[in-house]
């Protein structure tokens, strides 16, 4: 028997994340992203995704849970992904590490050589 096709995919993703990090998740291209690269999920899958933090900063890798399925108008535990799938999102509860430490106190330091 054929997996069924996933209608809707919901994906959670920590509250932690910033105002610009659920800007940048929201995007028309950043759910079609999904919908090109997620395959056969099941419920409870995890996976990790980076997510542009602006102009420069260290990189912010983001876990993604899948919470439901909707394929045929029910709830299912498995489908496949297409490009046909709404990506919608939620939050869970979590901590998000990453993001703007290159230009935080927090951040790396540099020592600039003296030049002879």
């Amino acid at each position: 028997m054929t997996e069924p096709e996933a209608t809707r995919v919901v994906l959670s993703y920590p509250d932690g994340l910033s105002g610009w990090g659920r800007d940048q998740i929201r995007t028309p291209h950043y759910r079609a992203y999904f919908t090109r690269v997620l395959g056969r999920v099941a419920v409870g899958d995890i996976r990790e995704e980076f997510v542009d933090v602006g102009c420069c900063g260290d990189s912010l890798d983001l876990s993604f849970r899948v919470e439901r399925i909707e394929a045929d108008g029910a709830g299912v535990d498995e489908a496949v992904v297409t490009r046909a799938t709404a990506i919608a999102y939620e939050t869970r509860s979590g901590d998000v590490e990453g993001g703007w430490r290159v230009q935080s106190a927090g951040g790396p330091t540099c020592a600039i050589p003296d030049i002879e």
